[in-house]
């Protein structure tokens, strides 16, 4: 059983990674017949009846239970990120239901079974804490779908359950760490409001990055530790010790690829982060829409002579973006949707260079952890104010200064001048009827300003904020980002980590 979920696990790895449907396709059989091997060790009557008689019967049938039930939690990843359409959804939810009751159940098997329940709580931690900390951090609207079958959530039971798997001697608890690890270091900062808790995740990584000094994917998540904390150049030199590493696995390069993509991004060195988006696209079938606008956003920021180097020019770059989008099973990415929008927005002549993607993947919560990267990044924007100023008025000219408008409150934010950030982020809303594309501006406005009030204290005025963005706005570019980061800053502005009532770890 646990030959068969490995081996299936690290073909989910390689599909998630890769987003080839070929991988995806083995990955989904393979965790099919994974699942069929604990079947025909589980239990065949209700949990409610005595287990088969025997110790190592009764050892079997549990660890089949476990099992099972990750298989199915893994293989509803697998069917979302086949396809998005609502049938996928469907089937997706009917896999997570039936995962989500057995780890409920295990409370009442270990009152019967109390002497084997050291031997499996690992497991019921790594499934029962994942569950909690996922769902607590869905928007609400999707939550109120969720809890209407019988789901629930709790952020703060779900990270004491890994937690307590993590320090466990159990087969899972390298899973309950690298779970930890992708929260504070990924989802959290992504999908929440950049405050992942850095210190815990420097603790977990701590052990394994002594124990295997060379094992990349510790040396990744050491990467990604430093580049939240602003430490750019520490950072860069742990991707690169990643990358040579190991050469069996290319796509752990990619995954390094990006992040230091980002890392030159964020110290405006355009040059090398152009090289970066340059590889992945020779390299990676992730999106190659998103790497092609990438690689047009960092030439629009250089010279033409600069460009001619590179034998390739922003506009052109630009012109191919549509031409490269994909479906995965069905469904674009949402990232590569706002490349193909953004791309042919900039088709118009004396486009004006901005930094708008990396706002997109919270970067500027990175640079405010330093002055000099942040007053870069300002000084870089007046650039831009004053070449948007210096051409003719068009039908773009609103959307431009609204987005300098985000970008600079952004800076000014993270510099300690909140009244000016203020001022940026109401001038967003104030051309709110003028905005004609990009009106995902007005929103995510809404959230920074929402953030900065909650930063100042001011926690009524950042919970009306965030309500505004929540409740009166909807079709807009990377939707479903916004509202998960809303989510966050409206739980931290309450003070909550809850969504909804969990399942006590013992009966």
């Amino acid at each position: 059983m646990y030959h068969a979920l490995t081996y299936a696990t690290i073909l989910e790895m390689q599909a998630m990674m890769t987003f080839d449907p070929q991988h995806i396709l083995v990955a989904g059989n393979t965790m099919k017949e994974a699942q069929a091997i604990c079947q025909r060790h589980r239990k065949k009557s209700s949990f409610s009846k005595t287990f088969t008689e025997g110790r190592y019967s009764q050892m079997k049938e549990l660890h089949a239970e476990v099992c099972y039930a990750e298989c199915l939690l893994q293989r509803a990843a697998l069917t979302f990120l086949q396809d998005e359409n609502m049938i996928s959804f469907i089937k997706g939810g009917i896999k997570v239901r039936n995962s989500y009751q057995t780890y409920n159940l295990f409370p009442l098997i270990f009152l019967y079974l109390n002497p084997l329940r050291e031997l499996h709580t690992g497991g019921v931690k790594l499934g029962v804490g994942a569950f909690n900390l996922m769902i607590s951090m869905l928007p609400t609207r999707t939550l109120k779908l969720l809890e209407f079958v019988g789901f629930s959530g709790n952020k703060e039971f779900g990270l004491q359950q890994l937690q307590e798997g993590s320090v466990e001697s159990t087969f899972r608890s390298f899973l309950c760490n690298m779970l930890l690890l992708c929260y504070h270091t990924f989802m959290s900062f992504i999908l929440g409001t950049g405050e992942g808790d850095v210190e815990d995740a420097e603790k977990l990584l701590e052990p394994y990055l002594k124990k295997y000094p060379k094992g990349s994917i510790f040396l990744f998540f050491a990467g990604r530790i430093e580049e939240i904390k602003g430490n750019l150049d520490a950072a860069i030199m742990r991707f690169e010790e990643c990358c040579e590493a190991q050469q069996q696995w290319k796509q752990f390069h990619h995954m390094c690829y990006w992040e230091l993509m980002w890392c030159f991004t964020y110290k405006r060195h355009w040059k090398m982060a152009y090289f970066y988006a340059d590889l992945l696209s020779k390299e990676n079938s992730w999106s190659k829409a998103t790497y092609a606008y990438m690689k047009a956003a960092y030439l629009s920021m250089l010279t033409k002579d600069d460009c001619l180097t590179f034998g390739e020019t922003a506009l052109t770059l630009f012109r191919q973006v549509p031409g490269l989008k994909q479906k995965i099973a069905g469904k674009s990415l949402p990232t590569e949707k706002f490349a193909i929008r953004k791309a042919r927005r900039y088709l118009a002549e004396n486009p004006v260079p901005l930094p708008e993607m990396m706002y997109i993947w919270n970067g500027y919560t990175v640079i405010g952890k330093h002055k000099d990267l942040t007053e870069g990044m300002l000084k870089t924007l007046d650039e831009a104010q004053a070449q948007l100023e210096s051409l003719p008025r068009s039908e773009f000219s609103i959307d431009d200064q609204c987005l300098l408008s985000l970008l600079k409150g952004l800076c000014l934010k993270h510099l300690g001048h909140h009244e000016e950030a203020e001022h940026y982020f109401t001038l967003v809303l104030c051309n709110e009827t003028q905005i004609k594309y990009d009106h995902y501006l007005v929103p995510n406005a809404l959230l920074e300003h929402g953030l900065l009030c909650l930063q100042q204290g001011r926690k009524d005025d950042a919970i009306k904020l965030l309500e505004t963005a929540k409740q009166n706005y909807k079709n807009y570019s990377m939707e479903s980002r916004t509202h998960f980061r809303i989510q966050a800053a409206l739980h931290k502005a309450k003070g909550s980590g809850e969504n909804g009532i969990h399942v006590p770890s013992s009966p």
